[in-house]
Protein backbone atom coordinates (compact mmCIF):
# COMPACT_ATOMS: atom_id res chain seq x y z
CA UNK A 1 0.00 0.00 0.00
CA UNK A 2 2.82 2.45 0.78
CA UNK A 3 6.59 2.50 1.21
CA UNK A 4 6.44 2.12 5.01
CA UNK A 5 3.87 -0.69 5.34
CA UNK A 6 3.36 -4.15 3.95
CA UNK A 7 -0.14 -5.36 3.13
CA UNK A 8 -0.66 -7.19 6.45
CA UNK A 9 0.38 -4.20 8.58
CA UNK A 10 -1.83 -1.93 6.49
CA UNK A 11 -4.90 -4.15 6.89
CA UNK A 12 -4.30 -4.65 10.62
CA UNK A 13 -4.19 -0.88 11.13
CA UNK A 14 -7.28 -0.38 8.97
CA UNK A 15 -9.42 -2.92 10.86
CA UNK A 16 -8.16 -1.79 14.27
CA UNK A 17 -8.98 1.85 13.53
CA UNK A 18 -12.35 0.88 12.08
CA UNK A 19 -13.40 -0.95 15.25
CA UNK A 20 -11.89 1.56 17.68
CA UNK A 21 -13.32 4.70 16.07
CA UNK A 22 -16.24 3.27 14.07
CA UNK A 23 -14.80 4.77 10.86
CA UNK A 24 -11.61 4.72 8.80
CA UNK A 25 -10.44 6.97 5.98
CA UNK A 26 -7.93 5.78 3.37
CA UNK A 27 -6.46 8.36 0.99
CA UNK A 28 -4.21 8.00 -2.03
CA UNK A 29 -1.16 10.22 -2.42
CA UNK A 30 1.34 9.78 -5.27
CA UNK A 31 0.09 6.23 -5.85
CA UNK A 32 0.37 5.23 -2.17
CA UNK A 33 -2.51 4.31 0.12
CA UNK A 34 -2.40 5.96 3.56
CA UNK A 35 -4.68 5.57 6.59
CA UNK A 36 -5.67 8.92 8.06
CA UNK A 37 -5.20 9.44 11.80
CA UNK A 38 -7.39 12.53 11.95
CA UNK A 39 -9.71 14.30 9.53
CA UNK A 40 -12.72 16.59 9.40
CA UNK A 41 -15.69 15.33 7.40
CA UNK A 42 -18.25 17.67 5.84
CA UNK A 43 -21.31 15.71 4.63
CA UNK A 44 -23.42 16.80 1.65
CA UNK A 45 -26.56 15.47 -0.01
CA UNK A 46 -26.25 16.44 -3.69
CA UNK A 47 -22.45 16.59 -3.82
CA UNK A 48 -19.52 14.51 -2.64
CA UNK A 49 -18.69 14.63 1.05
CA UNK A 50 -15.44 16.48 1.70
CA UNK A 51 -12.56 15.47 3.98
CA UNK A 52 -10.31 18.30 5.17
CA UNK A 53 -7.47 18.66 7.66
CA UNK A 54 -6.38 15.09 6.91
CA UNK A 55 -3.43 14.08 9.09
CA UNK A 56 -1.24 10.97 8.76
CA UNK A 57 1.38 10.33 11.46
CA UNK A 58 1.70 14.03 12.24
CA UNK A 59 1.79 15.21 8.60
CA UNK A 60 -1.22 17.34 7.65
CA UNK A 61 -2.32 17.54 4.02
CA UNK A 62 -3.39 20.92 2.64
CA UNK A 63 -5.56 19.20 0.04
CA UNK A 64 -9.29 18.68 0.53
CA UNK A 65 -10.30 15.15 -0.52
CA UNK A 66 -13.69 14.38 -2.04
CA UNK A 67 -15.70 11.25 -1.24
CA UNK A 68 -15.15 9.79 -4.71
CA UNK A 69 -11.36 10.04 -4.34
CA UNK A 70 -11.02 8.20 -1.02
CA UNK A 71 -12.00 4.95 0.61
CA UNK A 72 -14.25 5.66 3.58
CA UNK A 73 -15.38 2.76 5.79
CA UNK A 74 -17.97 3.01 8.55
CA UNK A 75 -19.29 0.28 10.86
CA UNK A 76 -22.63 1.95 11.60
CA UNK A 77 -22.86 0.48 15.10
CA UNK A 78 -21.91 3.55 17.13
CA UNK A 79 -24.82 3.06 19.56
CA UNK A 80 -23.62 -0.45 20.36
CA UNK A 81 -20.13 0.89 21.02
CA UNK A 82 -21.55 3.43 23.49
CA UNK A 83 -23.47 0.66 25.22
CA UNK A 84 -20.30 -1.41 25.54
CA UNK A 85 -18.33 1.55 26.88
CA UNK A 86 -21.03 2.23 29.47
CA UNK A 87 -20.97 -1.43 30.41
CA UNK A 88 -17.20 -1.25 30.92
CA UNK A 89 -17.63 1.66 33.33
CA UNK A 90 -20.17 -0.14 35.49
CA UNK A 91 -18.34 -3.45 35.46
CA UNK A 92 -15.01 -1.79 36.27
CA UNK A 93 -16.54 -0.51 39.51
CA UNK A 94 -17.82 -3.96 40.43
CA UNK A 95 -14.50 -5.54 39.53
CA UNK A 96 -12.57 -3.00 41.62
CA UNK A 97 -14.86 -3.73 44.58
CA UNK A 98 -14.37 -7.49 44.28
CA UNK A 99 -10.60 -7.17 44.00
CA UNK A 100 -10.58 -4.91 47.06
CA UNK A 101 -12.76 -7.28 49.10
CA UNK A 102 -11.00 -10.48 48.04
CA UNK A 103 -8.00 -10.15 50.44
CA UNK A 104 -10.36 -9.32 53.31
CA UNK A 105 -12.33 -12.52 52.83
CA UNK A 106 -9.09 -14.50 52.87
CA UNK A 107 -7.55 -12.82 55.92
CA UNK A 108 -7.85 -13.49 59.66
CA UNK A 109 -9.97 -11.12 61.71
CA UNK A 110 -10.66 -11.09 65.38
CA UNK A 111 -11.43 -9.13 68.56
CA UNK A 112 -8.84 -8.44 71.27
CA UNK A 113 -10.34 -8.09 74.75
CA UNK A 114 -8.55 -6.56 77.71
CA UNK A 115 -9.60 -5.36 81.16
CA UNK A 116 -8.02 -1.92 81.22
CA UNK A 117 -5.69 0.20 79.15
CA UNK A 118 -2.35 0.72 80.95
CA UNK A 119 -1.36 4.24 81.85
CA UNK A 120 0.62 6.04 79.15
CA UNK A 121 4.40 6.17 79.76
CA UNK A 122 4.51 3.17 82.08
CA UNK A 123 6.33 -0.09 81.45
CA UNK A 124 2.99 -1.91 81.23
CA UNK A 125 1.91 0.48 78.44
CA UNK A 126 5.11 -0.22 76.48
CA UNK A 127 4.44 -3.96 76.72
CA UNK A 128 0.82 -3.40 75.67
CA UNK A 129 1.83 -1.27 72.64
CA UNK A 130 4.43 -3.86 71.60
CA UNK A 131 1.73 -6.54 71.74
CA UNK A 132 -0.70 -4.53 69.59
CA UNK A 133 1.71 -3.11 67.02
CA UNK A 134 4.20 -5.91 66.50
CA UNK A 135 3.37 -9.25 68.10
CA UNK A 136 -0.17 -9.39 66.75
CA UNK A 137 1.10 -8.58 63.24
CA UNK A 138 3.63 -11.42 63.38
CA UNK A 139 0.96 -13.72 64.78
CA UNK A 140 -1.53 -12.93 62.01
CA UNK A 141 1.07 -13.23 59.23
CA UNK A 142 2.47 -16.57 60.43
CA UNK A 143 1.18 -19.94 59.25
CA UNK A 144 1.73 -21.51 62.69
CA UNK A 145 2.22 -19.34 65.77
CA UNK A 146 1.43 -18.96 69.49
CA UNK A 147 0.66 -15.57 71.04
CA UNK A 148 1.15 -15.29 74.84
CA UNK A 149 -1.43 -13.01 76.43
CA UNK A 150 -1.46 -11.48 79.90
CA UNK A 151 -4.06 -11.66 82.63
CA UNK A 152 -7.43 -10.31 81.53
CA UNK A 153 -6.50 -10.43 77.85
CA UNK A 154 -8.08 -12.70 75.19
CA UNK A 155 -8.34 -12.95 71.39
CA UNK A 156 -11.45 -14.21 69.55
CA UNK A 157 -11.36 -15.20 65.88
CA UNK A 158 -14.42 -13.83 64.04
CA UNK A 159 -13.54 -14.52 60.41
CA UNK A 160 -10.66 -16.82 59.74
CA UNK A 161 -10.47 -17.51 55.99
CA UNK A 162 -14.17 -17.38 55.18
CA UNK A 163 -14.50 -18.59 51.58
CA UNK A 164 -18.27 -18.11 51.50
CA UNK A 165 -18.02 -14.46 50.43
CA UNK A 166 -16.38 -13.09 47.28
CA UNK A 167 -14.07 -15.58 45.58
CA UNK A 168 -11.76 -15.60 42.58
CA UNK A 169 -14.55 -17.25 40.58
CA UNK A 170 -16.69 -14.14 41.11
CA UNK A 171 -13.90 -11.99 39.65
CA UNK A 172 -13.50 -14.36 36.70
CA UNK A 173 -17.27 -14.35 36.14
CA UNK A 174 -17.27 -10.54 35.85
CA UNK A 175 -14.41 -10.62 33.36
CA UNK A 176 -16.27 -13.28 31.34
CA UNK A 177 -19.38 -11.07 31.35
CA UNK A 178 -17.45 -8.15 29.88
CA UNK A 179 -15.87 -10.43 27.25
CA UNK A 180 -19.21 -11.99 26.33
CA UNK A 181 -20.99 -8.65 25.93
CA UNK A 182 -18.13 -7.28 23.82
CA UNK A 183 -18.11 -10.35 21.57
CA UNK A 184 -21.87 -10.19 21.05
CA UNK A 185 -21.68 -6.48 20.22
CA UNK A 186 -19.37 -7.20 17.28
CA UNK A 187 -20.88 -10.53 16.23
CA UNK A 188 -18.11 -12.74 17.63
CA UNK A 189 -19.11 -16.00 19.38
CA UNK A 190 -17.86 -15.79 23.00
CA UNK A 191 -16.66 -19.41 22.82
CA UNK A 192 -13.89 -18.39 20.41
CA UNK A 193 -12.50 -15.77 22.78
CA UNK A 194 -12.63 -18.17 25.71
CA UNK A 195 -10.82 -20.83 23.71
CA UNK A 196 -13.49 -23.49 24.17
CA UNK A 197 -12.77 -26.59 22.11
CA UNK A 198 -16.31 -27.97 22.26
CA UNK A 199 -18.55 -26.64 19.50
CA UNK A 200 -15.72 -24.74 17.81
CA UNK A 201 -17.04 -25.57 14.30
CA UNK A 202 -20.45 -24.06 15.09
CA UNK A 203 -18.71 -21.06 16.67
CA UNK A 204 -16.62 -20.56 13.55
CA UNK A 205 -19.75 -20.72 11.38
CA UNK A 206 -21.32 -17.99 13.52
CA UNK A 207 -18.12 -15.95 13.46
CA UNK A 208 -18.00 -16.04 9.65
CA UNK A 209 -21.72 -15.38 9.20
CA UNK A 210 -22.23 -12.54 11.68
CA UNK A 211 -18.82 -10.86 11.92
CA UNK A 212 -16.48 -11.61 9.02
CA UNK A 213 -18.92 -11.76 6.09
CA UNK A 214 -20.60 -8.37 6.82
CA UNK A 215 -17.17 -6.83 7.32
CA UNK A 216 -15.68 -8.10 4.04
CA UNK A 217 -18.89 -7.17 2.18
CA UNK A 218 -18.50 -3.59 3.38
CA UNK A 219 -14.82 -3.52 2.43
CA UNK A 220 -15.29 -5.04 -1.02
CA UNK A 221 -18.31 -2.88 -1.86
CA UNK A 222 -16.46 0.34 -1.03
CA UNK A 223 -13.34 -0.77 -2.94
CA UNK A 224 -15.36 -1.82 -5.99
CA UNK A 225 -17.42 1.37 -5.91
CA UNK A 226 -14.40 3.70 -5.70
CA UNK A 227 -11.48 1.81 -7.29
CA UNK A 228 -13.26 -0.24 -9.97
CA UNK A 229 -16.41 1.69 -10.74
CA UNK A 230 -19.46 0.63 -12.73
CA UNK A 231 -17.61 0.39 -16.05
CA UNK A 232 -15.05 -2.03 -14.67
CA UNK A 233 -17.67 -3.99 -12.78
CA UNK A 234 -19.85 -4.29 -15.91
CA UNK A 235 -17.05 -6.08 -17.80
CA UNK A 236 -16.33 -8.46 -14.91
CA UNK A 237 -13.55 -6.62 -13.06
CA UNK A 238 -14.09 -6.63 -9.32
CA UNK A 239 -12.48 -7.19 -5.93
CA UNK A 240 -13.77 -10.26 -4.16
CA UNK A 241 -12.50 -11.05 -0.65
CA UNK A 242 -12.26 -14.80 -0.14
CA UNK A 243 -13.02 -15.99 3.40
CA UNK A 244 -13.02 -19.71 2.62
CA UNK A 245 -9.55 -20.27 4.06
CA UNK A 246 -10.26 -18.62 7.42
CA UNK A 247 -11.37 -21.93 8.88
CA UNK A 248 -8.61 -24.49 9.28
CA UNK A 249 -8.97 -27.32 6.78
CA UNK A 250 -7.55 -30.76 7.52
CA UNK A 251 -6.69 -32.21 4.11
CA UNK A 252 -6.88 -35.84 5.24
CA UNK A 253 -10.00 -35.38 7.36
CA UNK A 254 -11.87 -33.44 4.66
CA UNK A 255 -10.59 -35.49 1.72
CA UNK A 256 -14.04 -36.93 0.96
CA UNK A 257 -15.66 -33.46 0.78
CA UNK A 258 -12.80 -32.20 -1.42
CA UNK A 259 -13.30 -35.18 -3.74
CA UNK A 260 -17.02 -34.46 -4.03
CA UNK A 261 -16.45 -30.78 -4.85
CA UNK A 262 -14.11 -31.57 -7.74
CA UNK A 263 -16.13 -34.56 -8.90
CA UNK A 264 -19.34 -32.52 -9.12
CA UNK A 265 -17.66 -29.88 -11.26
CA UNK A 266 -18.40 -27.06 -8.79
CA UNK A 267 -14.68 -26.36 -8.24
CA UNK A 268 -11.58 -26.91 -10.34
CA UNK A 269 -8.39 -28.52 -9.03
CA UNK A 270 -6.72 -25.14 -8.66
CA UNK A 271 -9.78 -23.70 -6.90
CA UNK A 272 -9.41 -26.36 -4.23
CA UNK A 273 -5.63 -25.94 -4.00
CA UNK A 274 -6.08 -22.19 -3.56
CA UNK A 275 -8.40 -22.76 -0.58
CA UNK A 276 -5.91 -25.25 0.87
CA UNK A 277 -3.07 -22.71 0.47
CA UNK A 278 -1.24 -25.10 -1.83
CA UNK A 279 0.78 -24.04 -4.92
CA UNK A 280 -1.28 -23.96 -8.09
CA UNK A 281 -0.68 -26.39 -10.96
CA UNK A 282 0.51 -24.63 -14.11
CA UNK A 283 -1.54 -26.83 -16.45
CA UNK A 284 -4.72 -26.06 -18.36
CA UNK A 285 -6.54 -29.13 -17.05
CA UNK A 286 -6.07 -27.90 -13.45
CA UNK A 287 -8.31 -24.92 -14.22
CA UNK A 288 -11.03 -26.91 -15.96
CA UNK A 289 -14.28 -28.01 -14.35
CA UNK A 290 -14.99 -31.70 -14.69
CA UNK A 291 -18.19 -33.63 -14.18
CA UNK A 292 -17.68 -37.02 -12.63
CA UNK A 293 -20.72 -38.54 -14.30
CA UNK A 294 -21.64 -38.96 -17.94
CA UNK A 295 -25.22 -38.83 -19.10
CA UNK A 296 -25.29 -42.64 -19.06
CA UNK A 297 -24.48 -42.53 -15.32
CA UNK A 298 -20.91 -43.80 -15.75
CA UNK A 299 -17.92 -42.07 -14.17
CA UNK A 300 -15.36 -40.51 -16.50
Amino acid sequence: PNRNQNSSAFLHELIAKLYRENECLVIEHNGELLIADEFKKTPYVLFDDLFAEVSVKGYKFDKVFSQSAVLYFELNNQDMRRLVNGLYTNYSRLLAHLIKMFPKTRGLRGVFNYKALPVSGTEQRKVFDELINNRFREFLNSADAILPLGEGQSFSDIGSKTYAAESSRDIRALIDDVSDFTCKAFGIPPALLRGNVEGVRDAMDGFLAFCIDPLVDMLSEEINRKRIGYKGFAVGTKVQIDTAAIRHIDILKDADEIYKLTLSGVFSINDIRRVLSQPLIEEDWANEYFSGFRKEGLMT
